[in-house]
């Protein structure tokens, strides 16, 4: 690694944390998780270091046994222990995280020179950023991107803070961005994300009256405050009033953990397809609700000098994905 140049180990982590979950839903909390359950020998105290929750540790770890398709842990009453997939998948996930912790303290250790800092939706973006990462890094290599895929309310509590330049998220958000100008990106349709064994993936489209009476999951309104009201005013023309009977303030990857182990449904956007487990499917709904439009927002006063040439490739690329449909 002797002469290997801070830009080049800076992509290759943003590289990771982007590329993969496009791949799959492994990610590196999921390996953290794992190693450290594997390491404790023990869920309980394993929890208590991540700061998390057993019950919520062991989904997490659970997702990723089932992505995976291999059984990393037996289950005793009260003990675990690796099994012998479990064991070499261990040492695999301690060589990349500490790859990649050295990778990040090596970025961290850089002069800090020029700096642009993207905030974005995975969900909203999946296949499209690392494109948009691959063009950018190679036209501005003298430029540290900062990117983080976060919450819709977090990004609202960055924005406040001043400490974002872009935001890529549902324009309806607007009124929480004082001082932002937007550029329309995309409209992403709405659609039915369900379990393959519940009974309206025997349909081929849904019609959204549908869902009346239906309980229906979704996502938490802490950080996603945008989702609830949205889901009611899309609906509201069919006659149909969401019943949400669960909601997720984790993360998507945790929403599709609660969709399959209750055989339940959810609405949201045709951006989540390339993330989907293969115990979920698509439906589309017709006729179509309406569509979720999807934005950048920049501040009015003192914009990153940046910002104008990664809003042109990220353009470029959704057209690009909008004609491959």
């Amino acid at each position: 690694m002797n002469g290997f140049p801070m830009a080049n180990a800076m992509f290759l982590v943003l590289l990771i944390l982007l590329v993969i979950p496009t791949v799959s839903l492994v990610e590196l909390r999921h390996l953290r998780y794992f190693a450290a359950v594997a390491a404790h020998g023990s869920f309980s105290r394993a929890a208590n270091q991540l700061h998390l929750t057993q019950p919520a540790l062991s989904r997490q770890v659970k997702s990723l046994e089932d992505e995976i398709g291999i059984a990393l842990f037996v289950r005793g009453q009260n003990t675990i222990s690796l099994t012998s997939g479990g064991e070499a998948f261990y040492e695999e996930a301690k060589d990349i995280l500490a790859r990649v912790d050295l990778a990040v303290r090596r970025v961290k250790a850089r002069p800090q020179g020029e700096k642009l800092r993207i905030g974005y939706v995975h969900s909203l973006t999946a296949g499209i950023m690392p494109r948009v990462l691959k063009r950018f890094r190679s036209y501005n290599q003298h430029v540290f991107l900062e990117l983080s895929d976060l919450t819709t309310d977090a990004m609202c509590q960055k924005a406040v803070a001043g400490q974002i330049d872009m935001a890529i998220l549902p324009k309806s958000l607007e009124p929480h961005f004082e001082g932002f100008q937007w550029v329309e990106l995309q409209r992403l349709a709405p659609v039915l994300v369900l379990s393959s064994k519940n009974p309206l993936a025997k349909m081929s489209r849904i019609h959204p009256a549908n869902l009346r009476d239906k309980e229906l999951l979704g996502l938490g309104a802490d950080k996603y405050p945008e989702y609830v009201p949205r889901l009611q005013a899309i609906l509201k023309p069919f006659g149909v009033k969401p019943q949400l009977y669960n909601q997720t303030s984790e993360d998507i990857a945790a929403l599709f953990i609660a969709i399959e182990a209750n055989a339940g449904m959810a609405v949201l956007t045709e951006g989540v397809s390339p993330m989907l487990p293969a115990a979920l499917t698509v439906r589309r709904f017709s006729p179509e609700l309406a569509p979720l439009l999807i934005a950048a927002a920049m501040p009015v006063l003192r914009p990153n000098p940046h910002s104008e040439a990664f809003l042109k490739l990220l353009l470029e690329e959704i057209n690009k994905s909008s004609r491959r449909k």
